[in-house]
């Protein structure tokens, strides 16, 4: 079973001006020429690898880590890599403004825990250390609470923690 209260280390993900990026893509996120790839575990290395100035996410990524996103993360073609390549590099959530609907189905599917945060604060930096609360949506940085993100449904919620939606239907 999943643990509802997560903590890691975060990644934001900023432009070369150091803005919150919007409209990350799926190719963006697990390019096309990486298709032909069906082994999960290597998917991760190529994580961000079409995002400018994040080729290198996949070396410095550690298992637990926290990607923290803009408006419409994974928008773009269904494509179930650019969840499996997060997985595959052990990150436990990803936080975003909005997500691509299919995108954060997938996600949610594959119990890779998604939370919509649309009134994030803008001085998240790279490396800090947040506690999310899946179940109420509180996000805390050094044990103060700084914000709410919206909780994911009854349902999403069932289906992350049993750590699938095939393992959440093997269960009903």
């Amino acid at each position: 079973m999943k643990k509802m209260i997560i903590e890691g280390r975060i990644w934001v993900l900023t432009d070369g001006e150091g803005r919150i990026m919007d409209d990350i893509d799926t190719d963006m996120i697990f390019h096309n020429k990486h298709l032909h790839i069906t082994d999960v575990s290597e998917m991760g290395k190529y994580a961000l690898g079409n995002l400018e100035g994040w080729q290198d996410f996949p070396e410095r990524a550690e298992k637990g880590d926290i990607i923290i996103a803009g408006e419409n993360f994974g928008c773009g073609s269904s494509r179930q890599q650019a969840v499996d390549c997060f997985l595959a590099l052990g990150i436990q959530a990803i936080v975003a403004k909005s997500f691509g609907a299919i995108y954060k189905r997938n996600a949610i599917n594959s119990a890779l825990a998604v939370m919509e945060w649309s009134h994030m604060p803008q001085d998240l930096k790279n490396g800090d250390v947040l506690e999310i609360d899946m179940e109420s949506g509180d996000i805390k940085k050094g044990g103060t609470l700084i914000g709410r993100a919206r909780p994911m449904s009854p349902v999403q919620t069932a289906i992350y923690k049993a750590g699938g939606l095939f393992s959440y239907a093997r269960s009903i």
